[in-house]
C-alpha cells in the first residue's frame, strides 16, 4: 500500500536530511518568482496579485517564497536541485513548473544542478483570457530531465504536451495542478517507488502519486497549505472521490 510523509518546513532545510539515493523522481513547482520584466515588478505584489485576476471569485491565502530577483531565484534553485539530485536514484526524472519568464533560469538551474536537461512540455490551458493585439499566454511549461540516463526497461509512454484548465471547484491553492495531469506526470516514478515534492502547496503531487501506487515524500513551509495537503493526503489513502474540475467557464 502506498504511504505518504509530509514535513512542515523549508524545503532546502528538508532536502537536506533526505537520505542519498532514497527517491526515485522529483515532480514540482516552486514559487519561481514570475509575474513582471523587472525585479520590482517580480518582487512588490504578492503570490496572490501576480498569479489571480483581479475579479477571482476566491480569497485563497498567500504563499512564501515570492520575493527573489531572477538571479537569486536561479542561484536558490540550483541549490536545491542539486540536493535533490543527490537524495534522487539513477534514472530519477525531474520535472520543475515554470512560466515563460522563468524558462531559460530554471534550465540553467537544472543543469548547473547536475541533472541533464532533457525537454520542456508546454503545459496548455483552454480557459486562459485572449490578449488583445496579439497571442494569449496559455501555457505554463514543465522542464524535466534525467540522472544518469532514462530507464529504457521500462514500457512507458507519456503525452509531450497537456491541455486541461486549472481546478476551478474545490480549488483551495492559488496555483493548484489539476489531478488529472499530475496523474500522468508521476508515473515517470516507477510503480511501488516514491515521488518528492519540497513544494507540496494543497498535496496535488502527492494525490496523484498516491492514486497511481507511488508513495510520496513532500515539504510546505505554510502552515496554512501544510494543514490542507496533510488532510487531502490522508482522505485519499482511505477513499477515491474526489471530483476532478471541468473546463474553465
Amino acid at each position: 500500500m502506498s504511504s505518504y510523509t509530509l514535513h512542515r518546513g523549508d524545503a532546502l532545510t528538508v532536502l537536506k536530511s533526505l537520505p542519498d539515493e532514497s527517491v526515485d523522481s522529483v515532480i514540482t513547482d516552486p514559487p519561481y518568482n514570475s509575474g513582471g520584466r523587472t525585479s520590482s515588478e517580480r518582487t512588490a505584489r504578492t503570490a496572490r496579485a501576480k498569479y489571480t485576476s483581479g475579479d477571482a471569485r476566491h480569497d485563497l491565502a498567500n504563499f512564501p517564497g515570492e520575493n527573489r530577483d531572477q538571479r537569486s531565484y536561479r542561484s536558490w534553485l540550483t541549490e536545491l536541485l542539486t540536493e535533490a539530485y543527490r537524495a534522487s536514484r539513477e534514472h530519477a526524472v525531474v520535472m520543475v513548473f515554470s512560466d515563460w519568464r522563468q524558462e531559460p533560469t530554471t534550465s540553467d538551474a537544472l543543469q548547473m544542478a547536475g541533472w541533464t536537461w532533457s525537454g520542456t512540455i508546454p503545459w496548455i490551458k483552454p480557459a486562459s483570457r485572449p490578449r488583445k493585439g496579439g497571442p494569449k499566454q496559455d501555457s505554463e511549461f514543465i522542464l524535466w530531465g534525467v540522472k544518469g540516463s532514462l530507464d529504457n526497461t521500462r514500457d512507458l509512454y507519456l503525452p509531450g504536451h497537456y491541455i486541461a484548465s486549472q481546478p476551478r471547484k474545490d480549488r483551495v491553492h492559488i496555483t493548484q495542478k489539476p489531478v488529472e495531469v499530475m496523474q500522468q506526470l508521476v508515473q515517470v516514478c516507477p510503480p511501488g517507488g516514491t515521488v518528492l515534492d519540497p513544494f507540496t502547496g494543497s498535496g496535488s503531487t502527492g494525490i496523484a502519486a498516491l492514486k497511481e501506487g507511488r508513495n510520496f515524500v513532500g515539504a510546505e513551509l505554510s502552515d496554512h497549505y501544510a494543514g490542507i495537503a496533510e488532510q487531502r493526503l490522508r482522505s485519499i489513502l482511505t477513499q477515491d472521490d474526489f471530483e476532478l474540475a471541468g473546463p474553465e467557464e
